[in-house]
């Protein structure tokens, strides 16, 4: 694995993309499958039926797994400036996908990313701007509420989400330079039962963090934790970036990045 995007579990299989290698890798308890891409997925969720959609980086479009790619779902052209990052879902079947406005590891200026919010018909529209690169996403409080993991800003944002699904009431949940490490950047976040899991890069560190404070933390040791998600047993499942010592953009940009899961059980010592 090179670079372990969007980790879901479903029906006793963990998914898994690898937007730098190409495709998306599946393990239901014995190996891991890799199946190639011609597009790059990023973020992953499964609807309320089953199916699976992938945020496609560079095409700007939501696709629906056939099996063997991603094909049609929505096209997020008219509103995504960037490359798409994380997505989520609600209960409905409605998707919160991120415009993460440049490309990073690419060498391009930054830009202010954005949410967009994808209806069950496929309609896309901007619910929120000028977020210092959305990443993580995750949905709590019974679907009342979508957090963001503003990377460089190292901070997780919350929104209240309307009836119409647009964001509002913007406010802090969370300052991870003041409440876990002064260099703690966020990647990947996941929701859980008493606040959101995140996944802190630099601080090589997996963090509970509710709005009272972190409640627990997780070394991952030399490797940079990038996404994370539960599985129905309460396990912590996590991609675990190995840069050398680097950066995570420093590795992908210079191809030496490699990647692999790490689980957690619901009991795990902080």
């Amino acid at each position: 694995m090179t670079l372990g995007e969007g980790p879901r579990w479903s029906e006793g299989a963990l998914w898994v993309s690898d937007p730098q290698k190409g495709g998306i890798w599946t393990d239901s308890g014995g190996a891991w499958a890799f199946t190639p891409l011609a597009a790059q997925s990023n973020g992953l969720w499964f609807l309320p039926d089953g199916r699976l959609v992938g945020a496609i980086m560079r095409e700007r479009r939501v696709g629906l797994w056939d099996g063997t790619g991603f094909g049609a779902y929505a096209d997020l052209s008219a509103v995504a400036a960037g490359p798409l990052g994380d997505m989520v879902g609600d209960h409905h079947g409605a998707l919160y996908v991120d415009d993460v406005g440049y490309a990073a590891h690419l060498g391009e200026q930054p830009r202010p990313g954005r949410l967009i919010h994808v209806t069950p018909d496929g309609r896309a529209t901007v619910a929120a701007e000028d977020l210092e690169f959305p990443n993580g996403l995750a949905i709590i409080d019974d679907g009342a509420t979508l957090v963001v993991a503003e990377t460089w800003a190292q901070r997780l944002t919350a929104f209240t989400i309307a009836a119409d699904g647009q964001l509002t009431d913007r406010r802090l949940f969370a300052d991870l330079a003041a409440v876990v490490h002064p260099e703690a950047r966020p990647d990947g976040i996941c929701a859980a039962a008493d606040g959101v899991w995140v996944c802190t890069l630099t601080a090589h560190a997996v963090v509970l963090i509710a709005r009272s404070g972190p409640l627990r933390q997780i070394s991952t040791g030399e490797g940079q934790p990038v996404a994370c998600c539960l599985g129905p047993d309460g396990r912590l499942f996590v991609t675990v970036a190995e840069t050398g010592g680097g950066s995570v953009l420093e590795a992908v940009a210079n191809k030496t990045l490699k990647s692999h899961v790490e689980i957690y059980e619901p009991a795990a010592n902080p």
